[in-house]
């Protein structure tokens, strides 16, 4: 089985809800381990992350710790860049045995060719030039290096969480769907109508849904773990399901495709 989650943006809101979050995600990660084949952490697993060549900000010892313990039994997690966490280096990789990614991945999973990408470089290409810009300039490696060398990790790290506290406030948790306006569905159907896919990955929308492309490719969008913990289990079989998680169900009530 390939599970596949996003959005759990740890760090957010007061620290005992953060910690909430936390905890749940660590039992999700130790449940599906069990038949795990691959976990794919698809974006913004922090809230806010930034890596000096020898500091990381503090806390998410216990996640850290059980990423680093499941992938010494020979779990294979992925971690993609989202937004939020753009600027993770080789920390996750050297310390915790994950396998980063900058960008989109194209890879064949049972059986079925799967595009995985957590979406926000999609959305700015479709949000216009002041979008893409800001985009483009905070993953700059010039913009990191000043970054880097220019402030105290403190101050870094004071100014990358009221920026992300800025961007909540501005919009809800739970995006509304556009479906056919949405621009990672447009990005797809492009995509798809060159290079054949049977599903599209995505994070970023908050949004939890599988939504047929038509010519055998689906998108699915898993959503987020601030208040909908959900997830995406594709099986054996090449069916994948949307689920929403609680440790006293982690089964049932699921889309499929």
């Amino acid at each position: 089985m390939y599970y596949f989650a996003s959005d759990m943006h740890l760090g957010l809101g007061p620290a005992a809800e953060s910690r909430r979050r936390e905890r749940l995600l660590i039992r999700w990660l130790c449940e599906v381990s069990a038949d795990a084949e691959g976990i794919f952490i698809v974006g913004d697993l922090f809230d806010f992350w930034y890596e000096y060549r020898r500091v990381v900000p503090k806390g998410f010892t216990r996640l850290l710790g059980t990423l680093s313990e499941l992938t010494d039994r020979g779990t294979e997690i992925h971690f993609f860049k989202g937004n939020h966490d753009m600027w993770a280096y080789d920390y996750l990789a050297t310390e915790c045995g994950v396998t980063v990614h900058d960008g989109p991945l194209e890879t064949v999973l049972h059986g079925k060719r799967v595009f995985i990408t957590h979406g926000d470089d999609i959305t700015a290409r479709e949000h216009g030039l002041p979008t893409r810009l800001m985009n483009r300039t905070f993953r700059s490696p010039v913009v990191r290096w000043l970054f880097s060398h220019l402030l105290h990790p403190d101050a870094a790290l004071r100014f990358g969480h009221g920026w992300s506290s800025h961007s909540r406030k501005s919009k809800a948790v739970a995006h509304r769907f556009l479906a056919e306006e949405e621009p990672m569905v447009r990005y797809a159907r492009r995509y798809a109508a060159a290079e054949p896919v049977d599903y599209f990955v995505f994070g970023h929308n908050h949004c939890a849904e599988i939504y047929p492309l038509g010519n055998g490719s689906t998108a699915v969008f898993l959503g987020e773990w601030i208040e909908h913990p959900t997830y995406a289990a594709l099986g054996a079989e090449g069916t994948i399901r949307l689920e929403r998680y609680s440790p006293s169900e982690t089964a049932g009530n699921g889309q499929e495709r």
